[in-house]
């Protein structure tokens, strides 16, 4: 798979990094997407790192070939929040976000500085990832996203990241993925015994203004 690299993004008041927040963009979209929100939030003294997805056809979008962070084969169970799901591209990006964190520690970042964060399809990659990923982190942002191959879970979760803070956030109007599709992953995360930070907005698949608060409040309680 090819990778271009990642945008990179630090504020013009930072005097030394000491913190990595890594932001996976939505299906058909690329690094650039979040680039006006990350300067809005203006966080000094943390890098973003906004990586591209590679392109590919999407099953569901008539094999349109389009950024992605793997493939969607059709709409999913309005009642179990499943359907088929690409679980090899899942796991390719996984390992790909993986080794953006271990570039940020090598660059003197540790792993509990680090937040993952990611909107739609970006969010159900950052999510996936998070919880699995062997060092603790400080967080992970999911934005009108969903909780990816759930019944796998329980078995792949790691311990490390078993009290990893989530923000959830979610559009009551979304006719992307459903509030009631994101709130099966929510019971899931619950379930599963996480600590969830629940958020509804009156937007749809989308991201608004005081979510963007929400985020910079979050981001500055797990990266004090």
């Amino acid at each position: 798979m090819n990778y271009l690299p990642p945008l990179e993004l630090i504020s013009p008041n930072t005097t030394k990094v000491n913190a990595s927040v890594i932001w996976l963009h939505g299906l058909g979209a690329d690094g650039h997407d979040f680039e006006p929100i990350v300067k809005k939030l203006n966080l000094p003294n943390v890098r973003f790192i906004l990586p591209h997805a590679p392109a590919m056809a999407v099953t569901r979008n008539s094999g349109y070939i389009m950024p992605a962070w793997y493939d969607l084969y059709g709409p999913p169970n309005s009642k179990t929040g499943s359907s088929i799901e690409d679980e090899a591209g899942i796991k390719i990006s996984q390992n790909y976000i993986n080794t953006l964190i271990k570039n940020e520690i090598n660059r003197g970042i540790p792993a509990e500085r680090i937040v993952i964060a990611g909107f739609s399809q970006g969010g159900a990659i950052a999510l996936h990832t998070s919880l699995r990923y062997p060092q603790k982190l400080a967080g992970v942002m999911v934005l009108s996203a969903y909780l990816p191959i759930k019944t796998k879970l329980a078995t792949e979760a790691t311990q490390a990241n078993a009290h990893i803070p989530i923000f959830m956030a979610h559009g009551i109007h979304d006719d992307v993925i459903s509030l009631e599709m994101n709130k099966i992953s929510l019971n899931a995360l619950l379930n599963s015994h996480y600590t969830v930070r629940w958020h509804e907005y009156n937007m749809a698949h989308s991201v608004c203004l005081e979510e963007i608060d929400d985020i910079h409040e979050f981001l500055l309680q797990v990266l004090p």
